[in-house]
């Protein structure tokens, strides 16, 4: 399958206050954020005409700027309007949206304090993040052998882009030895997340799923969280040691990419995706998809 560039698409994007033509999108080799890892970002998804949760993407966005030192020079009320911008000049309906905020090249060196703070909105088509015909007999992950930092080590309730090298090297060895994904343990051995997605488990009809006190509480995380328990399913967020994964009956991940994906295998670990995690997984496709007429947010 060809794959088309980033780099090289058509229509437009928003970059720093305006729409421009995608190609024309243009940054510095010498960029801070590319040497110096001073970039945050967020992944939303565009369902229907509708970025879900929204305000809550663009909540963080500011939050993760303000952990790394760096002012957004726009509003969240503005920011949010540009990512319908965005979405409506590329004439999609359906998609992924990707804001990003990063030091521009001003000064190359560790300390960046008068570089100038960009921002760009980018909008694409993106199908599941996994094949929807792997879903419901769930996906294969391997162990990484990265863990996640612990919160005096690195800014982990950041969506900042440093934070995620392990992540893709992880998820490269796991993709090398024909699994869909690896599941990384924190600096403590505790179970974490998967390299993009937080995880859950299912035991005698409850939910448990990692503290997320150095790694990030998603978003859809959270949104999984309020369906189970609107259903009357049990939530436990708690430490989980690594002997206890043969004790789940079935595991699944979330994520704005993710959504709700079941989870067959870890390592050598087995689970039968079943009536919990199909429920939410249908729960939350609809709830991304349910029409809201009275908060959408138009650009003007």
């Amino acid at each position: 399958m060809s794959v088309i560039p980033f780099d090289d698409r058509d229509g437009s994007l928003w970059y720093d206050g305006k729409l421009m033509p995608w190609r024309d999108a243009k940054t510095h080799v010498l960029t801070h954020g590319l040497h110096y890892a001073s970039c945050v970002f967020e992944g939303q998804r565009l369902y229907n005409g509708r970025i879900y949760k929204l305000e809550e993407h663009t909540r963080r966005l500011f939050k993760s700027a303000e952990i790394l030192g760096m002012k957004i020079p726009y509003t969240e009320d503005e920011i949010n309007r540009a990512n319908y911008e965005a979405a409506e000049a590329q004439g999609i309906q359906d998609g992924y949206v990707r804001p990003v905020v990063f030091r521009g090249s001003e000064m190359m060196a560790v300390s960046a304090q008068t570089t100038k703070i960009h921002v760009a909105i980018a909008v694409w088509q993106w199908p599941s993040y996994f094949d929807p015909k792997e879903k419901l007999k769930g996906i294969r992950l391997d162990i990484s052998d990265w863990k996640r930092p612990a919160p005096d080590t690195a800014p982990t309730q950041a969506k900042a882009a440093g934070l995620y090298m392990i992540c893709t090297m992880s998820k490269h060895a796991a993709e090398a030895k024909g699994y869909h994904d690896a599941m990384m343990f924190d600096y403590r051995g505790y179970v974490a997340e998967a390299t993009g997605a937080n995880i859950f488990f299912v035991k005698d009809g409850s939910l448990h799923t990692p503290t997320p006190d150095c790694f990030l509480n998603g978003i859809t995380r959270q949104s999984v969280m309020a369906l189970a328990r609107s259903r009357q399913i049990p939530v436990v967020e708690r430490h989980i040691k690594p002997d206890e994964l043969t004790g789940f009956s079935e595991c699944f991940l979330t994520g704005s990419a993710a959504e709700v994906t079941p989870v067959a295998e870890i390592g050598p670990h087995r689970f039968t995706p079943g009536q919990i995690s199909e429920t939410l997984m249908n729960d939350y496709a609809a709830d991304v998809r349910a029409p809201v007429s009275s908060v959408k947010l138009a650009a003007e």
